[in-house]
């Protein structure tokens, strides 16, 4: 199993996308809003290294690849046998979630009086408001829905992926860490859900800057960057519980006033999850209904862990589903096993507030009556990545050898999404 260079401490400063810049004053040449935006873009651009660029490069290349992928799909697999024409250019994309956040950020959470108390309700306020808030926004200037939400994902996944390789470069001190941590990550067997309509890409946007201000203990950057993860995704909870081990580890060891002043920012991200559930329960009378939604509508009532793994397994090879259904329940038990199996390392390496967030994360994930959603939950596990990464610094073979198996399911994993059959 993978694991970080053992010893190594992050620096305490050097470049990153979460480092604050100070504000120029209005109109100085170096910086005011009278400044040319092309300057702008100019400096902002002089502050990526070149490994930077060389991770955005590999970035944009799987970006293509996988629109290409999209594209072919479309025309190979329509929807209808004997089709003679294909599907809309941005229908492969269009799938599941990406629905549900469209039809909030369309119409809003309970419209014309609808709610759970209507038949055939979509449970949509099981999903936080973070990304259909921002979909409404850039659908004002970009008015098909779905290019909205590709382009979000598309400039947040560019973002992650860059903190992605810089926190990297902070645990392994090879020159090639950040790019090797890229290629693991964005040849994962999951990594469809970046493009598309769905939270992981603005969720990691948010959350992986998070963890790297913390790393040079900025933490109202930490706090400030978590809160808006919160609004994503549930998962920033359990960001924000890690941040807050971490706050805590480092406080310990310097021991000055100045750490325990900074305690506040740790409290900061449970704001907004508070607020959606004030908000919900203004509308529905119930401070949990997003959880009640879950459990309506995805089968996330609560069972014992032993429970949920006899459940997935029954549904993976216990012939009661279809072959597609049961695929699906053989990797939620594969990821969930990897996801174990990353906690075990965590811990002996003595990276307790990873450990903190995978374990959650796997708590939340499987104590539902059976697993769903693991191997998408993955992706948001930035310890995996850069573990494998230094697996294969250490073993140059592991490298070959994780793509040659990656490479394959990658593209499965994407045209079952694309052409509809993700969901069995």
């Amino acid at each position: 199993m993978p694991t970080l260079s053992p010893g190594l401490r992050p620096p305490a400063d050097g470049p990153g996308p979460a480092e604050p810049r100070t504000c120029s004053r209005p109109g100085h040449r170096t910086g005011g809003p009278a400044e040319p935006r092309a300057g702008r873009l100019r400096r902002a651009a002089a502050r990526l290294t070149p490994d930077d660029r060389a991770v955005l490069w590999l970035y944009l290349l799987t970006r293509i690849s996988l629109w290409i992928t999209a594209h072919f799909a479309r025309w190979l697999f329509p929807a209808r046998p004997g089709a003679r024409e294909a599907a809309p250019v941005l229908a492969p994309f269009q799938r599941w979630d990406a629905n549900h956040y469209l039809h909030i950020a369309r119409d809003g959470y309970f419209p014309a009086g609808t709610g759970p108390w209507t038949s055939g309700w979509d449970n949509r306020e099981a999903f936080f408001p973070g990304y259909p808030f921002l979909l409404r926004a850039v659908h004002t200037v970009m008015p098909d829905w779905t290019a909205a939400g590709l382009l979000i994902s598309f400039l947040a996944g560019a973002v992650a992926v860059l903190a992605l390789a810089r926190i990297a470069r902070a645990y392994l001190p090879e020159d090639t860490a950040g790019r090797r941590t890229a290629v693991f990550f964005l040849l994962s067997p999951c990594a469809v859900f970046l493009a598309a309509g769905y939270t992981e890409a603005l969720f990691l946007a948010f959350a992986l800057p998070a963890w790297l201000a913390a790393l040079r203990h900025r933490w109202a950057w930490a706090g400030v960057l978590t809160a808006l993860a919160t609004t994503v995704r549930v998962s920033g909870l359990f960001l924000a519980a890690a941040i807050a081990l971490f706050f805590v580890l480092s406080a310990r060891e310097k021991r000055d006033r100045r750490s325990r002043r900074a305690a506040g920012w740790t409290l900061l991200p449970a704001l907004p999850p508070a607020a959606y559930s004030w908000y919900l329960h203004a509308c529905t009378g119930d401070w949990m209904a997003w959880k009640h939604a879950q459990e309506r509508g995805w089968y996330r009532t609560f069972h014992t862990p032993w429970e949920a793994w006899a459940n997935t397994w029954k549904g993976a090879f216990g012939h009661t589903q279809s072959t597609g259904y049961a695929l699906m329940f053989q990797a939620e038990l594969v990821a969930m096993l990897v996801g174990l199996a990353l906690v075990a390392v965590l811990l002996h390496r003595r990276r307790r507030p990873e450990a903190l967030y995978v374990a959650l994360s796997l708590w939340a994930l499987g104590t539902s009556y059976w697993y769903t959603s693991i191997p998408r939950a993955t992706l948001l596990w930035w310890p995996l990545w850069i573990g494998l990464a230094a697996l294969s610094l250490r073993r140059p073979w592991f490298r070959a050898a994780y793509l040659s198996v990656a490479a394959p399911v990658t593209t499965l994993v994407a045209l079952t999404f694309l052409t509809g059959r993700w969901a069995g």
